[in-house]
């Protein structure tokens, strides 16, 4: 995977979830927030290498048109994105143009998720092992 595309609302919204995206980007993970809106939500932090919003896209999740557009964007194919939204009917256009879905409820659960598709996993199992199994937190 070398991108990841979330939501905004119910999902970059979240208390932490700016943080996720911010450590995804850092790892070199393309980023982009796709979002039914009219319009770039007012104090978006620069986290995103691209934004989509639907009053600017002319199209509207959960049409195909515009998850190959983010992607697009992006420089990607959309089997190279992890797409992450509250609404398991959006998810579901985002898997049926190729890309992985994520059907977010919460932070820790999509961390999760998201740890396991980057391979961000094994890199913690990796840290545990070498510390002994017993302590610190790998961001």
């Amino acid at each position: 995977m070398k991108a990841l595309v979330v939501d905004y609302a119910g999902v970059f919204t979240d208390d932490g979830m700016p943080e996720v995206v911010a450590t995804m980007r850092a790892r070199g993970i393309k980023t982009a927030l796709l979002s039914n809106a009219d319009a770039v939500p007012a104090g978006l932090p620069d986290v995103f290498d691209a934004v989509v919003v639907s009053g600017v896209a002319g199209v509207a999740k959960p049409d195909e048109a515009i998850y190959r557009h983010a992607a697009q964007l992006l420089g990607v194919g959309p089997g190279d994105c992890v797409f992450v939204d509250d609404v398991a009917r959006y998810v579901r256009g985002a898997v049926q143009v190729g890309m992985v879905g994520v059907h977010h409820r919460d932070l820790e659960s999509t961390v999760d998720e998201l740890a396991v598709l980057f391979g961000l996993a094994a890199a913690a199992d990796q840290f545990e092992a070498e510390d002994g199994g017993g302590g610190g937190d790998v961001e």
